[in-house]
């Protein structure tokens, strides 16, 4: 979304607030992420769990994260290895994402399959197979995950773990099939370090934290309390100017025929 932590803060004073023709925003005060992000984190609770207790993470991934939490420690910060319980989270979010693509996208389905790619397709038709007590079912569950990382997060104000879960790969590939020796089932299982946090419904953010020996960026994600936006930007901006990654920039190289 942007160059810097501050660009970011600068789009939300912008984008931010209420908008009558969206029931699902809430009010907000959009001047405020124009205000400075310079804050002391000293004493405040950071949970680090670079795989979300257990998914497989690639070794590369995991070398670039791990003396990151030193930074975290420097800036003051108390931090713990801990995670939150997201036990439901994959199946909450496949649900609710199939469910949604089967409403809006499947009356294409029937004219327009030929066009579509075969991830779509699937996704759609895994939507068209639920019930509406599948569905039902996925949001309960999704306010239980809410209030157990409610919870979690009145002693840890903020959750440190990673962004994706294999660094950047050859555009060729359509998607990874195997992450660390465990195979993939389907098209967005290696990003579930993302979108587990997802129906947690807590604002993330993706900082640069480092690059892998062949100069591969690697991020780090940044996980906040319900609606506190702009304290998920205060520690991002913090990090990022402790470590000065997003600075670096990579070699271009150009093909003249």
């Amino acid at each position: 979304m942007a160059r810097s932590v501050a660009d970011v803060a600068f789009l939300l004073s912008v984008m931010a607030g209420v908008d009558p023709r969206d029931p699902a925003c809430y009010p907000s005060d959009s001047t405020k992420f124009a205000a400075p992000l310079e804050r002391d984190f000293k004493g405040v609770r950071v949970a680090w769990c670079p795989d979300l207790r257990g998914l497989p993470l690639d070794e590369r991934v995991r070398s670039v994260l791990q003396p990151q939490r030193k930074n975290f420690v420097d800036l003051g910060c108390i931090v713990e290895d801990v995670c939150p319980d997201l036990s439901g989270a994959d199946e909450i979010f496949l649900t609710i994402r199939a469910w949604n693509y089967w409403h809006t996208l499947g009356p294409l389905l029937e004219k327009h399959r030929d066009e579509m790619k075969p991830e779509a397709v699937w996704q759609i038709e895994s939507g068209g197979k639920l019930s509406g007590s599948d569905v039902a079912n996925a949001m309960t569950r999704q306010g239980e995950l809410m209030e157990r990382m409610r919870r979690f997060q009145e002693k840890y104000e903020f959750l440190a773990c990673a962004v994706n879960q294999v660094p950047p790969f050859d555009a060729t590939i359509s998607w990874p099939r195997e992450i660390a020796g465990v195979k993939m089932d389907h098209y967005i299982e290696w990003m579930k370090s993302t979108y587990w946090i997802t129906p947690t419904f807590c604002p993330a953010i993706s900082v640069p934290a480092g690059f892998t020996d062949d100069g591969l960026p690697v991020g780090i994600q940044i996980v906040g309390r319900y609606r506190d936006d702009f304290g998920v930007l205060q520690i991002a901006r913090a990090f990022e100017q402790a470590t000065g990654f997003g600075r670096r920039r990579p070699e271009i190289a150009i093909a003249i025929e």
